[in-house]
């Protein structure tokens, strides 16, 4: 698609804005509506496809993507009616006669930039908040996944008229060129590099964005952990879609009584969860493409590999991996992994560990297992972190009643139900007037002491 065939599709998405008629529930609801009985009716043409690209099971398919859209888009139907409606606020004395009130309006015209890893998720999710705030939308999926974004450019295209929602396939030129267009609002979930560059070109216009971006997200265990339940579900978030999700464990930072044990744990549940030999698992994905292959082989340490490491560069697949007497100078502490390697790191001072953490950059998720409640306490109010888990990993972006989003370098803004409404939508604050009266003390000349008396009782 040309710059100028995606400058029209803009104008008309403005003029079909404009025209008032994204603006009732009623509109809303049925869009809403139609997006999830489309998902439903392409199923089995979304699971071909993200088999495609990212080698995902049906049964995780649905599990990681499809089923969270359907539940997202079923929280939005539920609670659509309920969030609109405007609030009533308190009055301060100065206001009287008269009522305060919010109301939530959409922000316009959005888009949508969706990354390779979760395509289907990280693209129709927000957009279903977007649909349901109110606006009209253009949407951009990878091109990394390009089964997948076929698929959502039919779904879409079967489902809305251009003006309303439109997909625009390809790479960094059509990016580039959408961003160079005057958005009302832009969101974007990728990488920390891609991130700076969406806000930078959002700045021209003063376009408001939210980010969902990265970061090296610890897990920290100490002695109080439960080894075993640790194991099972860090194994579980860490090796899903291949390590190639935002919020998996990157490493682990254990206490050095118990590493061996959860060594030997680890590897139990490896075998346990994806067999002897995970490449032959068909249930086990891929890593997206050989420049993603070639980047984390170049992570591993052969000499520092205590679990896996086999690879097969014809099938782009790494057997999870675990890797042990890793430094923070090695490059897979570097940079955030996103991939099927776990190194693991020791420490022998919690407070340590704590403190090192608040010097670090602000992670997308921190991982916290165990039965001190204190360190719990320290570890949810005294870091800052987007999200995460205690005695659990991945699991908290689930839940379209739990907000998710980033902070400090690992984004802004946040999404997921209420979240994801308020995300595409300005609340304007109003007062309503009565004009029967008209308190004469606002207006100069400032010299009444009456004035003076009232005005400190009211503003104190």
């Amino acid at each position: 698609m040309t710059k100028r065939e995606m400058e029209l599709i803009l104008e008309k998405q403005r003029a079909f804005y404009r025209s008032g008629r994204t603006i009732p529930v009623k509109f809303r609801m049925e869009q809403l509506r139609r997006l999830y009985h489309g998902i439903r009716k392409y199923e089995k043409a979304i699971c071909c496809a993200l088999e495609k690209d990212l080698g995902k099971s049906a049964y995780e398919a649905y599990l990681c993507e499809i089923g969270i859209c359907l539940s997202e888009l079923s929280w939005l139907m539920r609670h659509l009616k309920a969030f609109v409606r405007r609030k009533r606020r308190p009055c301060a004395l100065a206001q009287l006669p008269g009522r305060c009130y919010t109301q939530a309006v959409p922000y316009g015209n959005v888009l949508i930039m969706s990354p390779w890893n979760y395509p289907l998720l990280l693209a129709l999710e927000p957009l279903a908040d977007a649909l349901a705030a109110g606006n009209t939308a253009i949407l951009k999926p990878s091109a990394y996944s390009p089964a997948t974004s076929a698929v959502i450019a039919r779904l879409i295209g079967e489902l809305f008229e251009p003006e309303y929602v439109a997909v625009v396939t390809g790479g960094r030129e059509e990016n580039t060129a959408l961003l160079e267009g005057k958005f009302d609002m832009v969101f974007f979930t990728g990488s920390q590099t891609v991130g700076k560059e969406v806000l930078r070109h959002c700045a021209e216009h003063l376009t408001p964005a939210v980010l969902e971006l990265g970061g090296k997200s610890p897990c920290i265990i100490d002695e109080t952990a439960d080894i075993d339940l640790a194991a099972r579900r860090i194994v579980f978030g860490k090796f899903l879609n291949c390590g190639q999700t935002c919020v998996a464990p990157d490493h682990i930072l254990c206490h050095s009584d118990i590493k061996e044990r959860l060594l030997t744990k680890i590897g139990e549940e490896i075998t346990k969860q994806f067999g002897e030999n995970p490449l032959e698992n068909p249930n086990y994905g891929k890593i997206i493409s050989p420049k993603h292959y070639d980047r984390l082989c170049a992570l591993i340490e052969d000499s520092k590999v205590v679990l896996g490491g086999q690879r097969d560069p014809a099938a782009l697949r790494i057997a999870p991996t675990v890797m042990d007497g890793v430094s923070r100078e090695d490059p897979v502490m570097g940079e955030e992994i996103f991939g099927p390697i776990l190194p693991i790191l020791t420490f022998h001072s919690f407070d340590a560990v704590l403190q090192e953490q608040k010097e670090k950059d602000k992670p997308l998720a921190l991982y916290l297992f165990s039965k001190d409640r204190g360190r719990i306490r320290q570890v949810t109010e005294e870091l800052s972190y987007g999200g995460g888990c205690i005695n659990d990993v991945v699991l908290h972006l689930a839940s379209s009643d739990l907000a998710f989003g980033g902070v400090g370098e690992s984004g802004m803004g946040s999404y997921h139900g209420q979240a994801g409404l308020e995300a595409f939508s300005h609340k304007k604050s109003l007062l309503r007037r009565n004009s029967s009266l008209d308190l004469p003390m606002r207006y100069q000349p400032y010299k009444t002491p009456l004035y003076t008396k009232l005005l400190r009782l009211f503003l104190r």
